[in-house]
């Protein structure tokens, strides 16, 4: 499980995170929605390590990960998927798998499931059909699997997915979501954020509304996905819009 409690960061001694109160427990997906500015990237970086929070803790599985260095984060066993892919343009998939594959140490912490490139590639078949083209030869539908590809490697107990459908044609983005699903019925604690709720509602346990950095509304999936009428008054979004 993932516990964030009290979480506040910000940049250059501003705030763009206020403090924040967050749990996603293992196998379920929750989504933080939000426009832009809203502080959803802040979050992510701040729980992977790539921001130091000015207050209070991140946890995972009780055990305190708070300013840890992305690294030791990454081991301890958090995985960030990042806006944008970034994908190394001159590697070959079968490159990029290959260089993202961390067995598991004897004596670490128990995964919920070991990712293995054979078995990363059983999920993501696309990527294998690919995998000796170059990072500028994919699509940015397959960028994005290579990136969660890269992050699963790590055989990660919470994957952190930020705008996951960004810029991806509508089949693309249903197919990503329903890979979400996928992973958190495999026992994986997913925190997903996104701008647009329209996807992440049909997948999310529960949503947090994130407005200028402050939680403006928490409501489970189950209910959002019934009457969706406090979402989108939340992110005075009009009935249907995305």
């Amino acid at each position: 499980m993932l516990e964030l409690t009290g979480l506040t960061a910000g940049y250059d001694g501003g705030t763009a995170l206020h403090p924040l109160d967050l749990s996603v427990p293992a196998g379920s997906v929750h989504a933080v929605v939000g426009h832009n500015g809203a502080g959803k990237t802040t979050l992510v970086h701040t729980v992977a390590g790539l921001i130091r929070p000015s207050a209070g803790t991140v946890r995972l599985d009780g055990r305190d990960v708070t300013g840890l260095p992305a690294h030791r984060v990454a081991r301890a066993g958090i995985g960030l998927v990042p806006q944008g892919r970034r994908v190394f343009a001159g590697l070959t998939v079968a490159e990029h798998l290959r260089l993202s594959y961390r067995p598991p140490r004897r004596g670490g912490p128990a995964r919920p499931s070991e990712w293995t490139p054979a078995r990363v590639l059983e999920l993501l078949p696309r990527l294998g059909e690919r995998r000796d083209n170059r990072g500028t030869d994919l699509s940015g539908g397959e960028q994005q699997m290579l990136a969660l590809a890269r992050a699963l490697l790590g055989s990660p107990r919470v994957l952190l997915l930020d705008e996951p459908s960004e810029g991806l044609a509508p089949v693309l983005v249903r197919q990503v979501h329903e890979l979400v699903t996928t992973l958190a019925d495999e026992g994986i604690a997913v925190l997903l954020v996104s701008p647009s709720p329209a996807r992440a509602v049909e997948c999310a346990r529960t949503l947090t509304v994130l407005t200028s950095g402050r939680m403006t509304l928490r409501i489970a999936g189950e209910e959002a996905r019934t009457d969706a009428s406090a979402l989108h008054a939340a992110l005075e979004l009009t009935p249907g819009a995305a």
